[in-house]
């Protein structure tokens, strides 16, 4: 098979809501003249409006592949690494070469930082792209170009509550309970009242079967995630997610050493040579990858070394507009130790119609998109929200 990528198009897609992400500003956030507010809850930086960046790559006979990466913030700097830098290197390659294609491209910049996060986001775009494209090459799902399914859904928990109130966010998680999901994690920066009482409030109101994880958002010392494992106890925790600041690998290993409830990461790693440092050091029960950082090929090699550990797979998946969403179902569905997949209710349900296709949550699982490639392309009400990068 010789079918070379002849041309590749960046696009910004427009993911607007009502509300920013995780819900509305809490004191002291306010947004600035760029569109960008800062999490006091955990320093972090997010946009009002919600963007995200997809790639179509078109081989010589015209088969259309596409991949998606985070456009939440300067999205412009991603696609101007995949114009200038990395689209010259990859027109004219066959993507039955994708696993090469990714490694020849991380090695372009490995004395410049190639950890670094717009450039690995970038690389991630494009082997999602080339893997589709090369799934539909071939007549085959990324998930019989990887090994095959073994699950034909995948269970979903509800990730975020986003309403200003605790008797509000109880509610709301009430109601996904009663569509059958029963699962769910809250998130540290908005849990206004502490972890303590959000984690109470949420155990009263779901009841003891429920699983019902904490996501800290890197915002803890060592001692404080330590002390709220303790607290949190008498609840009965599903997880802790990212405790402590991602640099600190030896004080994550010290907790997940010390906390009597699991400790989940992983959502920022962009390589397996970061999954190593922590999985080797024991610093984790559950590994959380990121499509949208990852790419398949890196998602892939992540995954497997987890499982070859005997570590749970639950991959996170915050906001895009369904392309790397479908990918990291069809990779998951692959693997024996994939318990959960993050379901993004106030993302997924916003923008379901952007992308064409079975991808579906209902009643607690996610249904797997099928077709060849990751199954999924963008559907006309999506095509209106593009903006051509150039």
């Amino acid at each position: 098979m010789n079918d070379p990528i002849a041309k590749i198009d960046i696009f910004i897609v427009a993911l607007a809501q009502d509300e920013p992400y995780l819900g509305s500003l809490r004191n002291n956030e306010s947004i600035n003249q760029n569109g960008y507010f800062v999490r006091q809850g955990n320093r972090t930086v997010y946009p009002r409006n919600n963007r995200s960046l997809v790639v179509r790559l078109r081989s010589e006979s015209g088969v259309v592949g596409w991949g998606e990466t985070y456009g939440l913030v300067a999205p412009k700097a991603t696609a101007e690494i995949i114009r200038d830098l990395l689209t010259p290197f990859v027109l004219t390659r066959n993507p039955v070469d994708v696993e090469r294609i990714h490694d020849e491209l991380s090695d372009l910049m490995r004395v410049r930082g190639y950890v670094g996060g717009f450039y690995s986001d970038a690389l991630a775009a494009i082997d999602i792209a080339l893997w589709d494209v090369l799934g539909k090459q071939k007549q085959q799902s990324l998930a019989q170009l990887i090994g095959g399914q073994r699950m034909t859904s995948i269970p979903a928990y509800v990730s975020g509550l986003p309403r200003d109130t605790l008797l509000e966010r109880t509610e709301l998680a009430a109601q996904w309970a009663a569509d059958g999901y029963d699962a769910f994690k809250f998130a540290l920066p908005v849990a206004d009242d502490g972890p303590l009482k959000e984690m109470a409030a949420l155990r009263s109101r779901l009841g003891p079967s429920v699983k019902i994880a904490c996501d800290l958002h890197w915002a803890l010392s060592r001692q404080a995630a330590v002390s709220l494992d303790r607290e949190l106890e008498p609840f009965c925790p599903w997880f802790l997610e990212a405790p402590l600041a991602t640099e600190d690998i030896a004080g994550l290993a010290q907790v997940a050493h010390e906390a009597k409830g699991a400790i989940a990461v992983g959502e920022e790693w962009r390589t397996l040579f970061d999954a190593k440092l922590r999985i080797d050091r024991e610093a984790c029960q559950i590994i959380q990858p990121e499509m949208g950082h990852t790419g398949v090929t890196q998602f892939l090699r992540i995954s497997r070394y987890a499982e070859s550990k005997g570590l749970e797979i639950m991959p996170h998946s915050t906001i895009g507009s369904g392309i790397f969403l479908a990918a990291s179902l069809q990779a998951a569905s692959t693997f024996k130790n994939v318990r959960y997949h993050e379901f993004q209710h106030s993302i997924f349900r916003r923008f379901q119609s952007f992308t064409t296709g079975t991808m579906a949550c209902e009643s607690g699982d996610y249904m797997l998109p099928d077709g060849w490639g990751i199954g999924v392309e963008p559907s006309d009400e999506m095509q209106g929200h593009m903006t051509l990068y150039t």
